[in-house]
């Protein structure tokens, strides 16, 4: 992988990591239009720290808020005392999904989940369901009924939204797209869905990408190439997925998810054309 290489997938990652169209998804399509190798899913998870970093920085004050809350919480022995303690625990609960899908289906996530077809069928299906989710936001708010916020997730909300991240780890889904999509058909407003589905990422993102640097570290380490490679991928995740970061949570402060449901469309259907023509294996 050279620099423009590295630059190009790194800013795909962090573009598209926290809005709802998929990073896994990118970081399959983009390599294979422009004719490069498929960087593959190791790729994606190292390079994933840079927008777990981005993530810490944007919610640093939520993170020391709940990180000394669950620590204040245990030690006084009540863990759910606060609000913020519960939803360190609940933020733990959450992520138990996704760890047991990823260790369970590690080698299809690896191999055959990345086919083209199914990041195709991914987008264009996801892209559906969330429009059942604006469908039923749009519905309550003609009702007169607002969203919950952050302190009012139920336990029940918290698992569903968990088992709908675990539906990430299939290319083409969306961490924050299912997450999300979850969260509006649980009634939490679209951006306390997003800023939930930012926060619940951090232990798995953290997880998966220590994990790949770990069993990777030898082929990393293996050239000075590879090395400057990975780390202008990440340094360029980090800094474009804090501005995707900054535009998600303002744009769905007054704009439904319609915009990222239509390029969902468009690429997924997109994708099965440009197979179907040959101009891409899938």
């Amino acid at each position: 992988m050279n620099l423009i290489q590295a630059i190009t997938l790194g800013i795909a990652q962090g573009l598209t990591e926290f809005l709802p169209i998929s990073s896994s998804a990118h970081l399959r399509i983009v390599p294979a239009i422009m004719g490069w190798e498929d960087p593959g899913a190791a790729f994606t998870a190292i390079v994933q720290i840079g927008t777990l970093a981005a993530v810490l920085i944007y919610f640093a004050k939520d993170i020391v808020s709940i990180s000394g809350a669950v620590i204040s919480g245990v030690l006084k022995g009540r863990p759910f005392e606060t609000d913020e303690s519960k939803t360190g625990w609940m933020i733990a609960a959450g992520t138990i999904p996704i760890v047991v899908f990823g260790l369970a289906f590690k080698e299809e996530i690896e191999t055959t989940l990345r086919s083209l077809y199914w990041v195709s069928a991914a987008l264009i299906l996801l892209a559906l369901v969330l429009t059942l989710a604006e469908q039923h936001t749009k519905n309550r708010a003609r009702q007169g009924l607002r969203g919950k916020a952050i302190r009012e997730i139920s336990w029940l909300d918290t698992m569903i939204i968990g088992f709908a991240q675990a539906l990430a780890l299939i290319p083409g889904s969306s961490r924050s797209g299912v997450t999300i999509t979850a969260g509006l058909f649980r009634n939490l407003d679209r951006e306390t869905s997003a800023r939930f589905s930012f926060l619940l990422s951090l232990p798995s993102v953290f997880a998966a990408g220590a994990y790949q640097l770990y069993k990777n570290w030898d082929i990393i380490t293996s050239s000075n190439d590879n090395m400057i490679a990975i780390a202008v991928a990440t340094i360029f995740a980090f800094v474009s997925g804090y501005l995707s970061i900054a535009f998600l949570l303002t744009y769905l402060r007054r704009h439904s998810t319609g915009i990222f449901i239509a390029y969902r469309l468009f690429v997924g259907v997109g994708l099965l054309v440009m197979i179907g023509t040959g101009h891409l294996q899938p």
